[in-house]
């Protein structure tokens, strides 16, 4: 390809007309060949030495530029051939960029879709478009059956009700910062939250959590045999299938890594020394860049039976942006980023492609990565008919390459360290996994256990309840104006929200009176019919449902104590219990009255 060079100019043709013909008569390459650290498994794709950092001051005086920027080369331009002799870069822009979008970017209407604005009247409805009644029924099968498996006939089974609630004291535990904090102490009589034990006993808790299961165990040796994450198959398909159903991701996306917490056995737990949890499940996410929205999600399974995976970051950009409409930005690191995926990008979907480069890419030219004759914080860029490549001195031996599809000029910012407008936009819109992640992180549901389905359930919940927050929000603007703990209260309210039908069903009361409380309460509004404080109109939800009868309340507790009123001298047992107060009583210090007038009593908070 350098002997075509030559002759071209020889022959009398510019820079810029040879590289016209040098592309147009460019025959297609072998497959780029990636290696094997780029996608092995130890690989963190999140430890990216090419990031620019805004704050980030130089260790040499402030010079806006050098040399070699595109205003001072002459008119035609230079010629620089990528490592491979396939490509052809030119030092100033095409005259036409072939592909890109007619008219420059098309801002698409980003938000929440009709089905989630019609879905989310309160915040638990919100949080159910997640959590669908057929994600409900997948954990409630496998769940039954294990715990029929394990008790027999003893075992008393679990209905949606109670899968709502155990879900809702798990948000509630993350409210309440208690993710390390044992189950013991959130369920204790003194120092715990009452409406941990108004909402179930710590050991039917213990159960659920031991028992909870996402697949038939008889059938799963088969299907691990050729899908790694057959234990949650069927739950993961069905809930990530809603993620791009029910919002419409802004002009920008980005495409990243998130690592799930998880030391016990699984595998296909990675390392990460990076990250603050180090070792964890690997999934890769595509998110809105502004709100945080989990779009499209896919658990990373580790090497195949073949070894790593070639062109890994292609193929997870291009499973990960299937069904975004076109227009759209995509911005990754240098994990993902390659001249071929851009290319793919642009011609295949219409998505333009923004991200930091690798200095072993073999599609880069040796002249922008050559340091030592230029300045500290000068840019130097390169242009095909498709892409820009810019690389830019952070400091010395701190060279920053981008490629992007979307910029086509060499503009530079206004500020102090002269950086690119193409490294300005990749700044903005990086950190969008990375934000979700420190949203989730803040508040999260997860809990201290050995099984790695467990921890994917948690994800689950902690990724629902995120996107459950960022429709709300959307949907209703008005809510909550100026504050800034929304999201903590609208967790707290969903958790609330979740065990509140298992509260209202209760038949005994719990011995604690802080709890006793909490259920009386529970009762009464369930009787009036109020509605939860959802800092909204009721009458804009809509007339509710009449709410059910409360059952009356049984007075037999499993054990039998010796009555609190009367004089310990008369040692009087009895299995009786108040309604009121939770006291031990016996035939002679009680009353008996009807189930009317009993309800009426408990609305009314006195005594009849």
């Amino acid at each position: 390809m350098a002997s075509v060079e030559g002759d071209m100019t020889r022959q009398g043709f510019t820079a810029t007309q040879a590289l016209e013909q040098m592309v147009a008569s460019e025959d297609e390459g072998p497959e780029e060949d990636v290696s094997e650290e780029e996608d092995g498994e130890e690989y963190d794709p999140e430890h990216d030495d090419d990031a620019v950092d805004d704050e980030e001051a130089p260790d040499v005086g402030n010079a806006a530029a050098d040399d070699d920027r595109p205003g001072d080369r002459r008119a035609d331009g230079e010629i620089y051939l990528s490592k491979n002799g396939k490509i052809a870069w030119s030092s100033v822009p095409c005259r036409a960029r072939q592909g890109s979008p007619p008219g420059g970017r098309h801002e698409a209407v980003a938000g929440p879709t009709a089905q989630a604005a019609a879905g989310a009247c309160d915040i638990a409805s919100a949080f159910s478009l997640f959590i669908t009644p057929r994600v409900e029924a997948i954990v409630l099968e496998a769940t039954n059956r294990e715990g029929s498996r394990r008790h027999g006939d003893a075992w008393r089974g679990m209905d949606a009700v109670d899968l709502r609630a155990y879900t809702g004291l798990l948000i509630l535990a993350g409210v309440y910062r208690s993710r390390g904090e044992a189950a013991a102490s959130l369920w204790d009589a003194e120092s715990g939250r009452p409406i941990f034990r108004a909402t179930m006993p710590l050991k039917v808790f213990y159960a659920y959590s031991s028992l909870l299961r996402f697949d038939d165990r008889e059938t799963r040796p088969a299907r691990r045999a050729v899908d790694k994450l057959a234990a949650v198959r069927e739950l993961w398909d069905e809930w990530s299938a809603r993620l791009p159903s029910l919002y419409n991701p802004g002009p920008d996306v980005t495409v990243d890594e998130q690592l799930v917490p998880f030391r016990g056995r699984c595998p296909f737990r990675q390392y990460m020394p990076s990250k603050p949890a180090r070792y964890g499940i690997k999934a890769w996410v595509c998110c809105d860049a502004r709100s945080s929205y989990a779009w499209k999600m896919q658990v990373y399974t580790g090497k195949t039976r073949d070894g790593p995976e070639r062109n890994l970051g292609a193929r997870v950009v291009f499973d990960l942006t299937e069904g975004l409409p076109r227009d759209h930005t995509v911005t990754c690191d240098n994990f993902f980023t390659s001249y071929e995926l851009a290319q793919r990008l642009l011609a295949d979907r219409g998505l333009a492609l923004v991200g930091t480069v690798r200095k072993n890419k073999p599609e880069l030219p040796p002249a922008l990565l050559a340091t030592k004759t230029r300045r500290v914080l000068s840019s130097a860029f390169a242009f095909t008919p498709i892409a820009t490549l810019v690389s830019y001195l952070a400091r010395r031996n701190r060279n920053v390459l981008l490629l992007s599809t979307l910029h086509a000029d060499a503009r530079l910012s206004d500020r102090a360290d002269g950086k690119p407008a193409l490294i300005l936009d990749y700044n903005r819109n990086k950190g969008g996994v990375d934000n979700l992640d420190k949203v989730i992180g803040t508040y999260s549901c997860r809990r201290m256990t050995a099984r790695w389905p467990l921890a994917v359930f948690h994800n689950i919940l902690d990724v629902s309840s995120y996107n459950a927050f960022v429709i709300w929000r959307e949907v209703h603007p008005d809510w909550m104006p100026g504050k800034r703990n929304k999201r903590r209260v609208f967790l707290e309210r969903l958790g609330k929200a979740l065990v509140r039908p298992l509260i209202e069903r209760r038949v005994t009361l719990p011995r604690t009176e802080a709890s006793a409380a909490v259920v009386r309460a529970a009762r009464e509004e369930a009787l009036c019919g109020t509605l939860p404080d959802d800092g909204l109109d009721p009458d804009a939800l809509g007339p509710r449902a009449p709410a059910p009868e409360a059952p009356a309340p049984d007075n037999r507790a499993s054990k039998r104590k010796r009555c609190q009123m009367c004089p310990s001298k008369k040692d009087r047992k009895t299995h009786t219990v108040c309604g009121r107060c939770n006291k031990y009583i016996c035939k002679d210090c009680s009353r008996a009255y009807c189930t009317a007038c009993a309800n009426w009593g408990f609305v009314r908070g006195g005594t009849i």
